[in-house]
């Protein structure tokens, strides 16, 4: 016998056996009756899962490619009527070939067709799947006569809703697909799959060390991991729950931006800017509706801080503990807080949102040895955050700051009406120049003082708040200068020749040996009260008005010149006018011109109403040539001129 004709007959034996299995399975699928089919499935689910199922829809059964039961229309838990536990469009049982051969009826593994999880939690947190879990429990537990070995239980494009009835409303997952490693041999449990949850696609994997354990709130091993695309969690520890959830056990959180991941887990909005890369690994405690986090670490938006944190959990969102950083910016979260409108020439009017603030608590103690807030850098500083009925009150204990020490606190709340805003800040021995600078964007005053500021108000805008300010502000300086302008040698010169227009006196500096200023706000308007500026040379007095609105300064003030041994004293009134930015110093030209000898033949002339002789007179005595030179032809007789002050009879001199 050759080869080829063994392995023909080989062929033809295999095909016969084949046959005749097939013959065996279609003759089975015609005797075995469709009763004895679903009680024997019915009784194989009983036994691994404990579970009861009530099969209201027709049966098929196929045998190719593998051999399987189909049943429509499936629920399992439902309690007098009520909405199931479990209900699926299909359950479909693969069964074991052999064991079929024999006439036996033995389960391999399970799917869920389009199934609905229905979980629902009572105000006291009972649940509607406290009854199938203990029969879950029960099915689980040692029996030697149980028959059912199925280990896998297989959900397909099923859906979960989850009442809570402290919630109005409900969660529910969708698309969701899972993998069940059902512990009929092992004592562990295991999930692999993925579902979708506010329209985000979420990859989730479950494994618990010991099932009937943790049915029966006993401890368990406890492995979950979730993976989106806002945010990433893992939790490797134990749980338990007797006598109520308790959780231990490494906690790492992961999201390329902490403000998509709350507005996902949340549907709230974070106010201000930053909250983006987040980073979290602690060690974690669940118990009592809080979530205990000791070794924390901690990183957001590049700032990392080691601590301890306490989430609640209990349905009051909210966060408490104390974290310590080397270094912070916090940049990011001013950087959202628009001042200026476009024009960077008025105060912005879009609304002001600080969503997201009002069913959020917060108590949390944060220390740095130093941080920076945009063109501000503090040294070490404490400050103690509270957010509570949705207003954010930060609480700077101790900062060195500026060379000096800075305490106070800012709060931010949301009202009806808009926001209300209040500041308490007090500056002491602080330097000047950085702290004015970096703060307020002032770089006119150098010295050493203290600043304290007590302002408040509310509106919809920025634009609007600038109307309601009001409170007080103080500052007090020693040894420093103003910048800018050199009031002594405006002064000396003035005093020599009050009517010389030459000259630029916006640069230098002006020395002081002490420096007092008080205003009150009053509804935008700053009123100063008094501005003293002592030097050794020159006293300023200052006082008017100035309008935070409209950006603008209506200020008088008088120039002293301290007399000498060889000069006289020189007192020179003048006004500030104009933008912030760009104010303009004007000297009082009357009394310039009072003071001019040249002058005086002027204002005779215009007491007597002849001034046309007595004009010549002056500008022959403010332009003269020099003696030698022979004199030109006579001018003609100008114009009458008025006595009246204005900018074009003195010098215009610009901070």
């Amino acid at each position: 016998m050759t080869a080829a004709t063994g392995l023909k007959r080989l062929a033809i034996a295999v095909s016969g056996v084949a046959a005749a299995v097939f013959a065996t399975l279609v003759g089975l699928s015609f005797l075995i009756p469709a009763a004895t089919v679903r009680d024997a499935v019915k009784k194989e689910i009983h036994d691994v899962t404990g579970l009861n199922p009530v099969f209201r829809g027709g049966i098929s059964v196929s045998l190719f490619p593998h051999a399987s039961v189909s049943f429509r229309d499936v629920v399992f838990g439902n309690n007098g009527g009520t909405e199931p536990a479990l209900a699926t469009d299909e359950l479909t049982a693969r069964l074991r070939y052999f064991p079929l051969l024999a006439g036996h009826i033995e389960i391999a593994d399970v799917t869920l067709v389009r199934p609905t999880i229905s979980v629902a939690f009572s105000a006291n947190g009972q649940s509607n799947w406290s009854g199938l879990a203990a029969s879950l429990a029960h099915a689980l537990e040692p029996n030697p006569i149980r028959t059912g070995s199925f280990s896998e239980i297989a959900i397909h494009d099923g859906t979960v809703v989850v009442h809570d009835g402290k919630r109005p409303e409900a969660e529910q997952l969708d698309n969701v697909d899972f993998q069940l490693a059902w512990p009929s041999i092992s004592r562990s449990f295991a999930a692999n799959g993925h579902f979708e949850w506010r329209d985000e696609a979420v990859e989730a994997s479950l494994t618990l060390s010991d099932f009937l354990a943790a049915l029966t709130g006993q401890n368990s091993g406890v492995k979950l991991r979730l993976a989106s695309t806002p945010l990433d969690l893992a939790f490797d520890g134990t749980a338990s729950d007797q006598p109520a959830l308790k959780m231990e056990g490494t906690l790492d959180v992961h999201s390329p931006s902490l403000r998509d991941a709350l507005r996902w887990t949340s549907r709230g909005k974070v106010p201000f800017g930053g909250f983006n890369r987040f980073a979290l690994r602690a060690q974690s405690s669940l118990s009592n509706g809080a979530v205990s986090l000791t070794n924390v670490n901690v990183e957001l938006d590049g700032n990392r801080a080691e601590g301890v944190l306490t989430l609640g959990t209990d349905g009051h969102r909210g966060v408490q503990g104390t974290l310590a950083a080397d270094a912070l910016d916090l940049t990011p979260y001013v950087a959202g807080a628009r001042l200026m409108a476009a024009n960077e020439r008025s105060w912005d009017r879009l609304p002001i949102a600080l969503d997201g603030l009002g069913d959020f608590n917060l108590d949390l103690r944060l220390s740095a040895a130093s941080i920076k807030v945009a063109t501000a850098q503090l040294g070490r500083t404490a400050v103690d955050a509270n957010m509570n009925g949705g207003k954010l009150t930060l609480t700077i204990s101790d900062s060195q700051a500026f060379g000096g020490v800075a305490t106070g606190s800012l709060g931010f709340g949301s009202i009806d009406d808009g926001v209300d805003v209040s500041s308490h800040i007090q500056l002491n021995d602080v330097d000047l120049a950085s702290c004015l600078g970096q703060i307020f964007g002032l770089h006119k005053l150098q010295g050493h003082g203290s600043l304290a500021l007590d302002v408040g108000g509310t509106g919809t805008s920025v634009w609007a708040l600038t109307h309601t300010l009001n409170g007080t502000a103080k500052l007090t300086a020693h040894d420093g200068a103003l910048d800018g302008i050199n009031v002594e040698q405006l002064l000396r010169r003035l005093e020599k020749r009050p009517l010389s227009g030459n000259g630029d006196f916006r640069t230098g500096q002006t020395p002081f040996d002490r420096l007092e200023m008080g205003v009150k706000i009053d509804h935008g308007t700053v009123s100063v009260e008094n501005l003293n500026i002592e030097a050794p040379a020159v006293r300023l007095a200052v006082a008017g008005q100035a309008s935070v609105p409209s950006r603008d300064l209506d200020l008088q003030g008088t120039a002293t010149l301290t007399p000498t041994a060889t000069t006289d004293g020189f007192d020179l009134p003048f006004v500030v006018e104009g933008p912030w930015d760009r104010p303009i110093v004007l000297p009082d030209a009357s009394s310039l011109i009072r003071r001019s000898h040249a002058a005086a033949p002027l204002l005779d002339a215009i007491k007597r109403h002849s001034a046309g002789d007595a004009v010549r007179s002056v500008i022959d005595q403010l332009f003269a040539a020099p003696a030698a030179a022979p004199a030109g032809p006579a001018a003609p007789t100008p114009a009458p001129v008025s006595t009246t002050p204005a900018a074009a009879t003195a010098p215009a001199v610009s901070r």
